[in-house]
């Protein structure tokens, strides 16, 4: 179980990423290089530097719900491969939470 707020944000994150850039990004935020920037549900979250990458004030990282992204980016890469997809040109262009 995960929190859908979190994973919400996470999601719209890598929202248009390429498959390898997005897994990076996610290993990235589970270290803590990176945060996740919350646009959506802000309230009472905390500024960080970080987030000024993506022009924003507020972010978090939420590892919980970076791992099952990597999980679930695996498991789709998996699915193309088996389809005898380009793994190397994929894109999230559709991610729901």
């Amino acid at each position: 179980r995960v929190h859908y707020k979190n994973t919400y944000e996470t999601a719209n994150a890598i929202k248009g990423m390429n498959l390898r850039t997005a897994q990076a990004y996610l290993e990235a935020v589970c270290e803590k290089r990176r945060c996740v920037p919350f646009r959506v549900y802000k309230g009472c979250i905390g500024r960080t530097p970080q987030a000024k990458e993506f022009k924003m004030s507020q972010g978090r990282w939420p590892i919980k719900s970076a791992k099952i992204l990597l999980d679930l980016l695996r498991n789709a890469e998996s699915n193309a491969e088996f389809k005898n997809l380009d793994t190397e040109n994929l894109t999230i262009t559709h991610i729901q939470v």
